[in-house]
């Protein structure tokens, strides 16, 4: 037995070692700053990301009224845009918190669902742009791009809280509830797309760390894409999003079908989903395999990349009428 332990054991070592050192690494790395002017393309984003992270700031479970304020932001800039949003509330240490949905029900076939979210929390003490306001501000312009769209399959565009620990992984977490209390309605969710920090790009070749070794074969080194990443029964929705991206969207897309233990995997709102058995997906700039700044005080609207970020935005809205249609 102990022969077959120690190489296991230094396997999960090297395996441990390789990752702190890709973390370390980009961690290391100079972090990249936009001039304003390149949100001319879509000045709707950067209008949201400036609010969430500049005017109101950090948005975490120990800030109650920033969290709030947040809250208040999504909802006015829904109804602005007409659409009619609900709210999700359920209670945490003796406070209540707001999932906000929303719905545009499905024509042929309403029963079935597609949901995609964004966690609008952010870690204390940290602005949050990329991570995660970036993805707030995209989904925010996909209700407005698609209030008036017709689906067969009814789609739930979501904006949760709480996603960020100290609840992270937990049964508080806003995407937790909500994927709860649908499998206890029986919801027949086909597809879940998390949002998670979609707004860090460069074009310097070597910007780009892996959890894996071996991975930087398979993967560009250059952190200019975008990826999609599931579990492997997700495999089929994992390269359907893919497709619709590279169709609609003009932002490079890699796709990682994997296994769970796989660090970063399972780091967003589509754990909840997987919990609850339903298929879910999380699209990313994978995060700290990319960004200097995650869950730092330097992650700043100046470091995002608007100009891909609306990109992306087309492609998003692509996938959803795809999604909600098949």
């Amino acid at each position: 037995m102990k022969k077959i332990l120690r190489p296991l054991l230094l396997l999960a070592l090297l395996l441990c070692a390789f990752l702190l050192y890709s973390v370390m690494k980009i961690k290391g790395s100079p972090s990249l700053f936009f001039p304003p002017a390149d949100a001319t393309r879509n000045t709707a984003l950067y209008r949201h990301v400036e609010e969430l992270t500049v005017n109101i700031g950090s948005r975490s479970l120990y800030e109650y009224d920033k969290l709030t304020a947040a809250k208040a932001y999504i909802l006015a800039t829904l109804k602005a845009m007409g659409c009619k949003p609900v709210l999700q509330d359920y209670s945490y240490q003796g406070k209540t918190f707001s999932n906000i949905i929303v719905a545009l029900p499905g024509e042929t076939r309403p029963e079935e669902v597609v949901v995609i979210g964004a966690h609008y929390d952010t870690v204390a003490g940290t602005p949050g742009a990329d991570d995660n306001a970036s993805a707030v501000a995209v989904l925010l312009e996909m209700c407005n791009r698609l209030k008036d769209y017709p689906p067969d399959r009814t789609l739930k565009l979501v904006f949760f809280t709480l996603e960020e620990p100290p609840v992270f992984r937990s049964e508080s977490m806003g995407s937790f509830v909500y994927a709860r209390e649908a499998a206890d309605r029986q919801e027949a969710i086909v597809a879940m797309v998390s949002l998670e920090m979609l707004g860090y790009y460069s074009d310097t070749e070597g910007g780009q760390s892996f959890p894996v070794p071996l991975m930087s074969l398979m993967f560009p080194s250059t952190p200019n894409f975008i990826a999609v990443v599931g579990n492997l029964s997700s495999r089929g929705l994992v390269n359907a999003a893919a497709a619709s991206l590279r169709k609609g969207g003009g932002v490079p897309v890699e796709t990682l079908s994997t296994i769970g233990f796989v660090p970063g995997v399972d780091f967003s709102d589509h754990l909840s989903f997987w919990k609850m058995g339903y298929p879910a997906v999380m699209i990313t700039d994978t995060a700290f395999y990319r960004n200097p700044n995650y869950h730092t005080a330097a992650d700043k609207i100046d470091t995002l990349d608007f100009g891909r970020l609306s990109l992306l935005l087309d492609g998003l809205v692509q996938m959803a009428k795809d999604m909600s249609r098949r």
